[in-house]
């Protein structure tokens, strides 16, 4: 049976969780074909003799696609993608899972009855290993079915291993967005659901079918303070160029002010009174409208008493 859904699932040293997530995709009940295409980026652990298992166990629904050499995780994506085949793409890292197995059907259902619609996302479960925490994402549905680029970029809803799309339409958004030309974009999957919103509708369905890993060393969530600011600052500067020339730049002082908060209450919960300083005065120097709103120097007050309170309390015999 030929596919009508590819399953986009790239992975690199995900040993430890990626029978879960594959098997999270084969007991998927769906009327029609489901291929799950693997992108493994020569892993230094087991994952690449569980990728072959697989593809060897289940020739007719598991294709391996790897190479002799390690592409990063940008090449790995787009090869990965590249080699799907149905008209449906679905989207599972090799850390994350399914957890309903009419997640597909329910997914396909909604678009086939709705051609406006080009994504269609779900609410999953972030699970958070190092704490053993799982909290429902997010944490209330939208009040509309339907997401727009306005709605989207201030309450960001969708985890990428909920989400299921039309693969003409990933291919138009490579076309036209090229994100090979921005190695400042730290993700890949940020740009193509703002990319949804902007010019194709993106829909909700209020189910839980996925659970998200966030790992400890990952680059959003990981240890590394410098690695998550990067990241807040990429996320900001995804959101700002996607205004820019979706949104005729409606957002750009509220996407900037953003920026300036998150990073600021990052510094002050973590970093140094010293790191709030200069990261302020950048922001100012870069954006100098930013003098008039004391909010970002607030907002890093606040974190380091926050945190000098926490650690007055802890040195209180």
């Amino acid at each position: 049976m030929e596919p009508l859904v590819s399953v986009c699932m790239t992975t690199y040293n995900h040993e430890p969780y990626l029978v879960e997530a594959i098997e999270g995709v084969l007991m998927q009940r769906a009327p029609f074909g489901v291929e799950l295409v693997l992108g493994e980026d020569c892993s230094t652990d087991g994952t690449a003799v569980i990728c072959r298992a697989y593809a060897e166990r289940w020739p007719d629904r598991v294709r391996l696609v790897t190479g002799p050499r390690n592409v990063g995780w940008r090449a790995n994506y787009r090869r990965t993608l590249a080699a799907c085949r149905g008209r449906y793409v679905a989207f599972c890292d090799g850390d994350d899972r399914w957890t309903d197995p009419d997640k597909l059907r329910r997914q396909v259902e909604r678009l086939e009855s709705d051609p406006s619609c080009g994504m269609c996302f779900t609410r999953t479960v972030r699970y958070y290993p190092a704490t053993g925490r799982r909290e429902p994402y997010p944490s209330a549905p939208p009040a509309d079915p339907y997401t727009a680029f306005g709605d989207l970029w201030r309450r960001w809803p969708v985890d990428n291993c909920s989400t299921l799309a039309r693969r003409d339409l990933i291919e138009d958004y490579y076309a036209e967005v090229r994100p090979a030309e921005h190695p400042e974009w730290l993700t890949d999957d940020a740009p193509m659901w703002l990319w949804f919103a902007a010019r194709h509708g993106i829909c909700f369905l209020d189910a839980v079918t996925a659970e998200h890993r966030v790992l400890t060393g990952s680059v959003s969530h990981g240890a590394d303070r410098g690695r998550r600011l990067a990241f807040n600052d990429s996320i900001w500067g995804i959101h700002l160029w996607f205004d820019a020339r979706y949104g005729g730049g409606r957002h750009r002082r509220q996407m900037e002010l953003r920026r300036h908060t998150d990073a600021l209450w990052l510094l002050g919960r973590e970093g140094s009174a010293g790191e709030c300083l200069r990261r302020w005065g950048s922001d100012v120097r870069r954006t100098p409208w930013l003098l008039l709103w004391p909010v970002g120097a607030w907002v890093a007050a606040k974190g380091l008493l926050g945190r000098a309170a926490a650690a007055g309390k802890e040195g209180r015999p």
